[in-house]
Protein backbone atom coordinates (compact mmCIF):
# COMPACT_ATOMS: atom_id res chain seq x y z
CA UNK A 1 0.00 0.00 0.00
CA UNK A 2 1.40 3.49 -0.57
CA UNK A 3 1.64 5.65 1.97
CA UNK A 4 1.88 9.69 1.38
CA UNK A 5 5.32 9.38 3.12
CA UNK A 6 6.32 7.66 0.12
CA UNK A 7 6.05 10.90 -1.41
CA UNK A 8 7.80 14.44 -2.06
CA UNK A 9 6.47 17.62 -2.84
CA UNK A 10 7.77 20.08 -6.00
CA UNK A 11 9.97 22.05 -3.16
CA UNK A 12 11.68 18.22 -0.98
CA UNK A 13 11.84 16.63 -4.50
CA UNK A 14 13.57 19.76 -6.04
CA UNK A 15 16.31 19.55 -2.77
CA UNK A 16 16.76 15.78 -3.30
CA UNK A 17 17.76 16.54 -7.01
CA UNK A 18 19.60 19.63 -6.65
CA UNK A 19 17.75 21.99 -9.09
CA UNK A 20 14.86 24.36 -8.76
CA UNK A 21 11.19 23.58 -8.32
CA UNK A 22 10.88 25.02 -11.74
CA UNK A 23 13.37 22.73 -12.96
CA UNK A 24 11.64 19.66 -11.42
CA UNK A 25 8.47 21.05 -12.80
CA UNK A 26 9.45 21.51 -16.57
CA UNK A 27 10.68 17.95 -15.78
CA UNK A 28 7.41 16.29 -14.83
CA UNK A 29 5.87 18.57 -17.58
CA UNK A 30 7.90 16.89 -20.36
CA UNK A 31 7.46 13.37 -18.52
CA UNK A 32 11.06 13.68 -17.61
CA UNK A 33 10.04 12.85 -14.39
CA UNK A 34 6.71 10.74 -13.18
CA UNK A 35 4.41 13.25 -11.33
CA UNK A 36 1.58 12.18 -9.65
CA UNK A 37 -1.33 14.34 -8.28
CA UNK A 38 -3.10 14.54 -4.59
CA UNK A 39 -6.90 14.32 -5.24
CA UNK A 40 -7.36 16.75 -2.45
CA UNK A 41 -5.54 20.00 -3.55
CA UNK A 42 -3.78 18.93 -6.91
CA UNK A 43 -0.28 19.52 -5.37
CA UNK A 44 2.32 18.03 -7.55
CA UNK A 45 3.48 14.64 -5.97
CA UNK A 46 6.59 12.51 -7.16
CA UNK A 47 7.35 9.30 -6.15
CA UNK A 48 11.07 8.88 -3.68
CA UNK A 49 11.40 5.71 -5.73
CA UNK A 50 10.65 7.76 -8.98
CA UNK A 51 13.60 10.15 -8.09
CA UNK A 52 16.21 7.86 -6.74
CA UNK A 53 15.42 6.28 -10.34
CA UNK A 54 16.08 9.55 -12.12
CA UNK A 55 19.40 10.28 -10.32
CA UNK A 56 20.87 7.02 -10.90
CA UNK A 57 20.09 7.62 -14.64
CA UNK A 58 21.91 11.09 -14.37
CA UNK A 59 24.70 9.60 -12.74
CA UNK A 60 25.12 6.51 -15.26
CA UNK A 61 24.80 9.38 -18.30
CA UNK A 62 27.34 11.59 -16.87
CA UNK A 63 30.04 8.68 -16.45
CA UNK A 64 29.37 6.71 -19.93
CA UNK A 65 32.61 8.39 -22.34
CA UNK A 66 31.72 10.24 -24.85
CA UNK A 67 32.00 9.53 -28.40
CA UNK A 68 34.61 12.04 -30.28
CA UNK A 69 33.94 13.33 -33.89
Amino acid sequence: MTKLTDYALTAEAAEILGVSQNTVRTWAKDGKIPVHRNPANGYRLFKRTDLEKFLRQIERSATKPRKSK
